[in-house]
């Protein structure tokens, strides 16, 4: 599984980074996770940061962030 995490940098995509890796933790999934900040490479999937792309699709983009509980029901509906 591949899970990109878009963002400038903020806080708020550094918090998703961290949510994205807890949930990886939580669900004992294998997964790659890059942290993708190249605003070119952003705008293929979308224009709202932080943004999650798991197995190259988009699963969340701009605010409020995801909690925990939706960032692993994002996951785990992926790696079926």
């Amino acid at each position: 599984m591949e899970i990109k995490v878009l963002g400038p940098g903020c806080p708020n995509c550094s918090m998703m980074e961290e949510l994205v890796k807890k949930a990886i933790k939580e669900l004992g999934i294998e997964a790659t996770v890059e942290k993708v900040s190249d605003i070119k490479e952003i705008m293929k999937y979308t224009m709202s940061t932080p943004a999650l792309v798991i197995n190259g699709k988009l699963k969340h983009s701009g605010k409020p962030l995801p909690n925990l509980e939706k960032v692993k029901e994002l996951i785990r509906a992926e790696s079926h």
